[in-house]
């Protein structure tokens, strides 16, 4: 059987210290629930430079310049580390400052609902031409605007402190065009943008390669009719240069960049598509999440980066990693919520289907959240606490002995280094280091595990999660030119129906 293939990844962290304040939905309650609150008067001073934020170390691990076996290597708490060597580009992809990323949400909007002053585009273009090439086409619309004139609904665009500029609403009452949810969903498609072009640098895939784009972020575009209609899958592809591709959103909350893998690995594995690139911009709204805590603490605020991945799934090309799309595990409506039931579905179920043990996984990537982060919210580990569950597992089938279970958590477990973006640490954050792993380096099987919280919806209080096993490429491909199983099936009935026949006439 041929299986599709990871050809790569790409993944962007964009620096964003005014839109924690502006944007993000800690402190925009706070403004209007206690606009004289403490929390609102300090926040700004434990806000970290760009500088920072580039030399912290789990952000050059996501970027790649790091590997997750270093960051073991240092002791929690990371935040008070001091590692100059900091780069702003990596193997996976890019740190960006905001000022490019406020002109890179001009060049996405389509409607000229972007305002950007003379001044700031002035400054900020020539970094945009000299770091995004491949947008070459849309710089043109870095045009600067009369700013004082702003109408009554309008998202200020900040950066130093300052108003540089303002997103415009889309409809006069539509709720689901109002300026607000336009800047949010700029910001997914921007973020999504620069991903997709990380992917395509790694890769050296083609954009006219690409066939179908499955976008898989935690917002939804539409208006007043279809508030999740979409579809920021195309709108992304059409400002990568994707001319051959089309595309959908699938929505998942944290676990659908997982859904959204064995989606696309489906499509190729099927012979629909021969490249799928799966992509997923930021959120806004989930900066400074947590910043109340942090702040409590005397800590920098930590969630100070929109995330963003993009993974490019192809056909078998022999080398890059395999994903099993028959060793799918998943979260099924009736398996309970309990943590034995949940990683009994996800990981001892689809490895049972290959008669492998848990063992046999040399390596599980699951919610790769940054403990720095969560630990000081009070959430604890979450990777730690994922590895934990997956060695008791293994424990209670036998696959480990109960002494084990700290070696075996070293040993298959990872450290979280995915900022607080939701879907973003869901899993995805190791399949550039899987790539490494699985062809250069000494690692043989892996899987990745989704998993998210359906409940935040309103209308279920049902738990989600599928996983996906990936193993190293044999080498061997299926030859085009051999028979079939299914022709093999058909020679057979065939057959059948032959001696039957001469059966009858006898």
């Amino acid at each position: 059987m041929s299986y599709p293939v990871f050809k790569g990844a790409g993944y962007i962290l964009v620096h964003t210290p005014d839109m924690i304040e502006q944007n993000g939905s800690t402190c925009s309650i706070e403004r209007v629930t206690h606009p004289e609150s403490e929390f609102l008067a300090e926040v700004g001073k434990h806000i970290r430079s760009y500088e920072e934020v580039v030399n912290y170390l789990p952000n050059q691990v996501y970027i790649g310049n790091k590997t997750p076996e270093e960051l073991k290597s240092y002791s929690l708490p990371w935040y008070d580390i001091k590692d100059e060597q900091g780069k702003r580009h990596g193997k996976f992809g890019q740190i960006v400052p905001q000022d490019e990323f406020l002109a890179l949400m001009k060049i996405c909007d389509a409607f000229d609902l972007v305002k950007l002053s003379e001044s700031f585009i002035a400054s900020v273009r020539p970094k945009v031409e000299d770091n995004f090439k491949e947008l070459a086409p849309y710089f043109d619309k870095l045009e600067g605007s009369d700013i004082s004139d702003k109408e009554d609904d309008y998202e200020p665009l900040l950066h130093n402190g300052e108003v540089v500029g303002y997103v415009k609403k889309a409809h006069d009452v539509d709720v689901n065009l109002n300026a607000h949810v336009i800047f949010e969903n700029l910001v997914v498609k921007a973020s999504g943008v620069i991903s997709a072009l990380e992917a395509l640098r790694a890769t050296g895939v083609k954009p006219e390669e690409i066939d179908y784009v499955v976008e898989c972020s935690e917002e939804a575009c539409g208006d007043i009719n279809q508030r999740g209609g979409g579809n920021f899958a195309k709108a992304i592809a059409e400002v990568v240069g994707l001319t051959n591709a089309t595309g959908s959103d699938l929505r998942g909350f944290c676990a659908a960049p997982t859904h959204a893998l064995i989606n696309a690995s489906a499509l190729v594995k099927a012979g629909v598509y021969k490249n799928v690139l799966v992509v997923a911009g930021g959120a806004s709204a989930k900066l400074g999440m947590n910043a109340k805590d942090h702040v409590k603490k005397g800590l920098p605020v930590l969630e100070d980066v929109v995330g963003g991945f993009a993974v490019v799934i192809s056909e078998n090309d022999g080398k890059n990693p395999i994903i099993r799309t028959d060793l799918v595990g998943k979260h099924d409506v009736g398996t309970g919520s309990s943590p034995q039931a949940v990683m009994g579905a996800l990981v001892a179920k689809p490895l049972e289907k290959a008669n492998l043990k848990i063992t046999d996984v040399d390596v599980f990537s699951v919610e790769m959240q940054n403990p720095d982060i969560t630990k000081a919210a009070g959430a604890g580990n979450v990777p730690e606490s994922n590895y934990k569950m997956i060695g008791a597992l293994a424990a209670m089938r036998g696959d480990i002995d109960k002494k084990s279970l700290k070696s075996f958590i070293e040993e298959k477990g990872l450290p979280g280094w995915a900022p607080t973006q939701g879907h973003i640490p869901s899993g995805v954050p190791y399949v550039g280091f899987l790539v490494d792993d699985l062809t250069t380096g000494d690692k043989n099987r892996a899987m990745i595990v989704g998993k998210g919280s359906l409940f935040l919806g309103r209308m279920t209080n049902l738990f989600d999660g599928v996983s996906v096993v990936v193993e190293r490429n044999s080498g061997v491909l299926e030859e085009k030119d051999s028979t079939s199983s299914e022709e093999i099936r058909k020679i057979i009935a065939e057959s059948m129906r032959n001696i039957a026949q001469e059966m009858l006439n006898e």
